[in-house]
């Protein structure tokens, strides 16, 4: 087996493991929105793995695992804060409604374990990165960085204007239209696939860099029409007065305006 696929396979596995003991928390807590804290802490788990069965450490190994680590601890702290003090989130409640009986189980299957693969086929950038030798600086580096900061800065920066927004009372019921949220309708979301763009980016370096193409894809599209700005606008309109007019002004998620591009 070659030392490439071990560092896979030992990366996933450790995933796995850790959403299995998750999963055993949740069951006691009968508390399912627990896994969203983990999702970027299990990114920074891989990473972590990935980097013990990788090569002598260069540059590009310590910078993006110092990336990753960044990026996936102030997500779950943000999403832990979020969370703190409130019931089991309304998406996992509707599913253990529909679910049932054996909920308790099913959820290891539909929820716990479908996230773990879904990361670690995700996270194959990341380990194209820490399994390569290559070093040096090179074009598709100063791309990764910038797409990485700008990534940052959008996903950070938008997370704190709208909890702040939410902090106020006042706000109740209302629309979010300044600072980035006036320039699209998620910039947390644009902003993690922007950063996860970077990553694959840095990837290039590696001989197998280009064949995590689909992983980043996959990422784009979960945020795009699965998990991120879809689901979130399915019911939105009916509880928030003013969105439709927010919807007709403001790009859902690439700000062009910003770009100097018109609205598409």
């Amino acid at each position: 087996m070659s030392s490439h696929l071990l560092a896979f396979l030992a990366g996933g596995g450790t995933v796995v493991v850790a959403v299995t003991l998750l999963w055993l928390l949740s069951v006691r807590l009968r508390d399912v929105s627990i896994v969203d804290v983990f999702w970027s802490l299990g990114f920074v788990t891989a990473v972590w793995v990935y980097r013990g069965f990788g090569p002598p450490a260069t540059w590009r190994h310590g910078l993006v695992l110092a990336l990753v680590t960044i990026w996936g601890l102030r997500l779950a702290a943000h999403i832990y804060w979020r969370q703190r003090g409130h019931e089991e989130d309304y998406r996992y409640q509707a599913m253990r409604r529909k679910v049932g009986e054996g909920f308790w189980w099913k959820s290891y299957f539909r929820v716990f374990l479908l996230q773990a693969i879904l990361l670690w086929i995700i996270s194959a950038p990341l380990h194209a990165v820490q399994t390569s030798a290559a070093n040096g600086w090179r074009w598709s580096d100063y791309v990764g960085l910038v797409l990485w900061i700008v990534g940052f800065f959008f996903e950070a920066v938008g997370d704190y204007q709208l909890a702040r927004f939410k902090s106020n009372p006042e706000n109740r019921g209302q629309v979010l239209r300044t600072g980035l949220w006036a320039h699209t309708r998620h910039p947390n979301y644009f902003g993690d696939a922007t950063l996860w763009w970077g990553f694959f980016f840095f990837a290039l370096a590696s001989p197998l860099g280009l064949w995590t193409l689909p992983s980043v894809l996959l990422m784009s599209f979960l945020l795009l029409k699965v998990s991120g700005v879809a689901l979130l606008e399915k019911t939105i309109s009916s509880r928030r007065p003013g969105y439709r007019e927010y919807v007709e002004s403001t790009p859902a998620f690439v700000p062009w305006g910003l770009l100097g591009l018109r609205r598409r």
